[in-house]
């Protein structure tokens, strides 16, 4: 066997203690808690995942994302019940922002409250329209498989409406290529859900759903200008707007990267939340293009992540309207064209040609559309020995990813199912409780972007030695996910959020990772790249069992 002959072949013995503790590095997956089922009901859905659907992109959805009886919004538990008669008041909550994340906890709150406000400082336009404040709205968008069960159970039918509308539905691996330096991920028939849509489509159809809720209502182009507090600052008792001021039993802020909260923390004697940032500077310029039923054969989705070694990379995906977003991105500082002739000049320079290929022959849509983004933001409010009741934050305004790993609605959408599932236990410490149950729902996209960002050479950060670790096993990774479907599979858990980074480094991937490496290279251990991860892997073992 070629890890007979690794052993065999290495004269250290410190390489064979790494491989024998790297066998029991594993952590215990929390996928099915991130997506507030039970284990039985995450055990079904499993199923459904993998059954595959040869005509998935199409099928009706009515009855795969069946609504459950005992689905987290269809009842309130009894504690909730005894606290709305009396022990704490719920009559009224807010939620500041009107996003994608404000939306679903508005839904959520709907279910605990008498009273919700939706309040946002842009005016909302007609469905379907690009809003001001959300400018990463004319970049590509999808909604990765834990998030769209999360979003589905909220809003049953959420899916096939968006599919009626036009939104492809597609198998992940089926109906896509992912392009890794040592070359593309195998295709088949996998179950793997993905909806591709408009930001705009999205956002229409979910704020439509909550504007039918009759105790849910939106302040638009309202601005707050900060908290309502008791005299002690112990609680927040409302918002004070550029109107009005509201009072409210709970407010939730979710109003993105620029929230304020940290500011007015601080005024009130809490202190700022720890911030950790990982600047990539990151340039991203996108354009939409006419789509056509022979192009990529079929194919929906083409994925070209950056690398350290070129530092640029490019997505395109199909929406509504047989249209394709095509984006392209680099890292450090470095540019992007937006200008058309060179956009698409730019994606010739890509590793793989499936992107130039259709936009040099398709027919463009509207002009380019270009931002910057400069660092993932994690705040650890989790951290913070003091936090005042009545007071939550969420999505983006607790973490901002890189937009290019597409996590951002989907992590959303998971933190406010824990909400709801921590609504319905009570309301005592429901700060506290939040932030540690989400910090273990940021954790896995956090390491997941976090650890992508700095591989790239010039990233701005310290990379651990458990991250060169594991970025030096990803390469080995996605080169035996070229012909092993296996492979193919346990990384797309983790990159649908359903599984922890950790349990790619389960015994049985890493024996198929291993294998899949030539015996020639096994006995040949002279590189550079395999004596450095060696190394390191002695160092990351040794030290997460010290």
């Amino acid at each position: 066997m070629v890890i007979v002959a690794f052993l065999l072949v290495s004269p250290s013995s410190e390489v064979i203690n790494a491989w024998n503790l790297m066998i029991e590095f594993q952590l215990v997956s929390r996928n099915y808690k991130m997506t507030g089922m039970s284990s039985a009901e995450w055990q079904q859905y499993h199923v459904f995942l993998h059954r595959g659907s040869s005509h998935m992109a199409t099928a009706t959805i009515t009855g795969i994302f069946k609504p459950r009886e005992n689905t987290p919004l269809s009842t309130r538990t009894h504690e909730a019940q005894a606290e709305r008669k009396g022990r704490v008041s719920r009559e009224r909550g807010i939620v500041m922002g009107g996003s994608m994340a404000g939306l679903v906890t508005a839904r959520i709150l709907s279910d605990h409250y008498s009273e919700v406000i939706v309040v946002e400082q842009d005016a909302f336009g007609p469905f379907g329209e690009h809003r001001r404040g959300v400018p990463q709205s004319r970049f590509p968008h999808g909604v990765l498989a834990s998030g769209l069960h999360t979003l589905e159970g909220f809003f049953p039918g959420l899916t096939q409406e968006a599919v009626n509308r036009g939104a492809p539905l597609i198998d992940r691996i089926r109906d896509a290529h992912w392009c890794f330096p040592k070359g593309e991920h195998a295709r088949f028939e996998s179950g793997f859900l993905e909806l591709l849509l408009s930001r705009p489509l999205l956002e229409g159809l979910v704020r439509e759903r909550v504007r039918r809720l009759t105790n849910v209502q939106f302040r638009e182009g309202c601005q707050v200008i900060g908290l309502l507090t008791t005299s002690d600052s112990r609680r927040v008792t409302g918002i004070r707007t550029n109107a009005a001021e509201l009072a409210a039993d709970l407010v939730v802020d979710a109003t993105g990267r620029g929230s304020r909260s940290p500011t007015w923390l601080e005024a009130m004697g809490y202190g700022r939340p720890a911030e950790e940032k990982i600047e990539v500077n990151r340039a991203i310029s996108a354009r939409r293009f006419r789509r056509s039923p022979d192009h990529l054969d079929g194919a929906l989705f083409v994925a070209i992540p950056a690398t350290p070694a070129t530092g640029k990379g490019g997505i395109m995906v199909a929406q509504e309207g047989n249209s394709w977003i095509v984006a392209v991105n680099a890292c450090c500082g470095a540019t992007v064209p937006t200008e058309l002739g060179a956009f698409i000049d730019f994606t010739r320079t890509l590793p793989v040609p499936y992107i130039y290929d259709v936009i040099s022959q398709a027919e463009p849509i509207g002009e380019a559309h270009a931002t910057r983004f400069p660092a993932n933001v994690r705040r650890r409010y989790e951290s913070m020995k003091r936090f005042p009741e009545g007071y939550l934050v969420l999505g983006d305004a607790i973490c901002s990813f890189n937009p290019v790993y597409g996590q951002g609605m989907s992590v959303a959408a998971l933190e406010a199912a824990a909400l709801n599932r921590l609504l319905g236990r009570g309301s005592t410490d429901l700060a506290h409780r939040f932030f540690r149950q989400i910090a273990d729902i940021v954790d896995i996209p956090w390491s997941i972007a976090a650890g992508n960002d700095l591989r790239m050479s010039r990233a701005v950060g310290s990379e651990t030695p458990r991250a060169r670790f594991f970025n030096w096993y990803m390469t080995k990774l996605h080169s035996a996910a070229r012909h092993d479907p296996s492979l193919v599979l346990a990384f797309q858990k983790v990159s649908n959020l359903q599984a922890s980074p950790s349990s790619l480094l389960t015994p049985g991937v890493i024996m198929r990772v291993f294998l899949a490496v030539p015996v020639q290279s096994a006995v040949r251990r002279t590189s550079k790249s395999f004596a450095r991860g060696l190394s390191t892997l002695a160092e990351v073992v040794r030290a997460s069992f010290t």
